[in-house]
């Protein structure tokens, strides 16, 4: 018994005729079962026979490792489990002749004999064409016919018919074969004959499906109208539901003409003239139901089929094992010097938390300025074990407008004995030391940090936000455009640490203690779209207490050990496990301090602009940037990092006061 499979179907999903799949209501009474009295009853899947089949694409003209693609096909197919497969011709690259034919015949059918299930060839061009002297009668026709089977042929299977035509004769005067030409697209007499023969014992089947390597219908100078006797045939039979073809290398589907869907599959491992999936230039596998009333036809990405089995819970669990607890650590990074250029070194060091080997490529994503030596690092990391990737980095620009930078990607694989399980890409900004980073002169007017609410925060790295364990205060002025349902204001959580949140303009203040969050918080919405207001969060080592404007709002008894993690502290957005801001705020910010005492025990007046003084880990007027850094006052110069496109505007008399 088959298991269940996950399926990723594209947007191009091309449906056949359509049938009700609901069971008639008598037949309802005797199927459904329950004791409960419910007013609602639920339409059940109709009893008819039905099974699938799939139909794989051209394999020829692309490069050596198409022949892997067709593999993947043949193993997504028998995770689907079909009754069969067939094909539309160019199983080979051929054009040649037989000492060269006859290794790329093995290579596709050693490919194919791994599949579960019967599978059934059509000839096309490449497959029976030669190519130099010594042409024989029927070029590869022979060799085609010794080693795949006929060239045209029939089968019954559940109530229906499959017949195969070779579309490949050539000019039956000349004898020669041409793609090119319309007089080579003729079907002899005898192969007419024969259709007709077969069409009449096939009258009493449900389906007809047709296969051919060329489609025909599309005519043309090299189709001509060779098609229309076959289609007439087709019609007067009755019972011909689709024909399927190949060729072209990219899907059409020309609708039903008399009654009669016509389908051209693109490839399974062939080349493709341009790389639009969505539009039908893709590897993929064509997969028909068939039921006596109508088939339905799904297109499927090669490589997007699994078998649920492989899935196990031994996997699941070491991969989010992997995502939570994979470590990325800068033991040294380069540094910002007084003349604004960057120069030294970047030790990347990872830490494998899983009992899989990880294979790591490590690239970089940057502007001209900069250089890396090396330009990107490649390795692997044993079991739960670190190693160090090291590179040396510069930039020679003194300048900061437009400046950028640079983006380290990492891209894993865990290994197992038998496979490669991709895990969570990261992608992280450059970590430079910006301590040496100048103080601009304060603008004439204060300004603000405005934010869009999608892309736009700031980042200070854990490693330089000075905050141990014990009493804090975290502290901001802020003036949201609205308040989504989930909002960071400032935080440094995910199951540890501290944050300001202001969903819904409800704010809470949460302290991560003992292995739980204690919370401050607030039932109702107090804070308004559009007004500055001041937000403090305390902890002071036996109480949480939340803040708005000065006046406390809540408190909540808690002790403990802070629980600390290596993730950044974010301004205006919550932090996810890998460090990146989610839940983002609208609006406006300014004066953001963080302290290691609790400065507020009651009431208080909040400062527009707040001071810094010995217990200060950070301080931001949003006064103005530097480059891609926010400068921070304090004396700690934790310069955090700009992500998205924010910007400091003046702030108008009514936001100062």
């Amino acid at each position: 018994m088959k298991s269940a499979l996950v399926v990723l179907l594209p947007m191009f999903l091309v449906t056949g005729t359509l049938f009700s799949r609901t069971a008639p209501a008598t037949q309802e009474q005797d199927r459904f079962h329950t004791d409960r009295e419910s007013p609602r009853g639920l339409p059940l899947p109709s009893e008819d026979e039905s099974f699938h089949f799939t139909i794989f694409g051209d394999r020829t003209g692309g490069p050596a490792e198409g022949v892997k693609v067709l593999a993947q096909a043949v193993a997504d197919t028998n995770a689907l489990g079909p009754d069969l497969v067939m094909t539309v011709g160019d199983l080979i690259e051929g054009y040649n002749q037989t000492a060269d034919w006859l290794p790329e015949m093995e290579e596709y059918r050693s490919t194919m004999s791994d599949l579960s299930m019967p599978w059934f060839p059509v000839a096309g061009n490449h497959d029976v064409y030669w190519r130099g002297s010594d042409r024989p009668a029927g070029e590869h026709e022979a060799n085609y016919e010794e080693h795949f089977g006929p060239l045209w042929y029939a089968f019954e299977h559940k109530g229906s018919w499959f017949v195969v035509l070779y579309s490949d004769e050539g000019d039956p005067e000349a004898g020669d074969k041409s793609i090119h030409e319309a007089r080579c697209q003729q079907m002899s007499e005898e192969q007419f004959a024969w259709l007709d023969r077969t069409l009449q014992e096939a009258a009493g089947a449900d389906h007809v499906f047709v296969f051919l390597h060329h489609p025909r219908w599309l005519g043309g100078d090299s189709y001509g109208e060779h098609w229309n006797p076959v289609h007439d045939r087709l019609v007067s039979a009755g019972n011909v539901t689709a024909v399927f073809a190949g060729h072209i290398h990219h899907m059409r589907y020309e609708g039903a003409r008399d009654g009669i869907e016509y389908f051209t599959l693109a490839t399974t491992g062939g080349s493709l003239s341009r790389d639009l999936p969505e539009v039908g230039f893709l590897h993929h596998f064509h997969v028909v139901t068939v039921r006596q009333g109508g088939i339905d036809v799904a297109a499927v990405p090669v490589g997007q089929v699994f078998d649920a089995r492989t899935i196990t819970g031994e996997l699941t669990d070491m991969v989010q094992d992997f995502d939570r607890n994979l470590s990325i650590d800068f033991p040294e990074t380069p540094g910002l010097r007084g003349d604004r250029k960057i120069t030294g070194y970047l030790a990347v060091e990872l830490t494998n938390p899983v009992e899989r080997e990880l294979d790591v490529q490590l690239s970089w994503d940057s502007a001209q300025a900069w250089r890396f030596a090396p330009d990107h690092s490649h390795g692997r990391v044993p079991p739960h074990s670190s190693r160090e990737f090291l590179f040396e980095v510069e930039r020679n620009s003194t300048e900061f407008d437009g400046m950028r930078l640079p983006t380290l990607h990492l891209t894993m694989e865990l290994l197992t004995e038998s496979a490669r399980i991709p895990v969570t890409s990261r992608s992280l900004p450059l970590p430079v030391n910006a301590s040496r980073l100048v103080r601009p002169e304060i603008p004439p007017e204060e300004r603000v940090l405005s934010v869009d609410g999608e892309n736009d925060y700031l980042s200070v790295a854990s490693d330089q936000l000075a905050m141990p364990d014990g009493p804090l205060t975290v502290e901001g002025w802020l003036r949201a455009t609205r308040f989504p349902d989930r909002a960071g204001f400032l935080t440094k959580t995910e199951n540890s640490d501290f944050g300001l949140f202001v969903g819904e303009g409800r704010p809470a203040f949460v302290v991560h203690l003992d292995g739980e969050y204690v919370t401050a918080s607030v039932d109702e919405a107090v804070l308004e779209p559009g007004h500055w207001h001041h937000l403090a969060g305390v902890f002071d080592g036996d109480e949480v207490r939340l803040y708005v404007d000065g006046s406390l709002v809540a408190a909540t008894p808690g002790s403990g050990l802070r629980t600390m993690r290596s993730l950044p502290f974010l301004i205006g957005a919550d932090v996810n496990s890998r460090g990146e801001g989610t839940s983002l705020i609208p609006g406006q910010i300014d004066e953001v301090r963080v302290s290691h005492r609790a400065r507020y025990q009651s009431d208080f007046v909040p400062a527009r602009r707040l001071r810094e003084d010995s217990e200060t880990a950070l301080l931001l007027h949003m006064d103005d940037s530097q480059g891609p850094w926010m400068f921070d006052s304090s004396a700690h110069r934790a310069h955090p990092m700009i992500q998205g496109n924010p910007s400091v505007i003046p702030a108008s008399a009514d936001d100062s006061q």
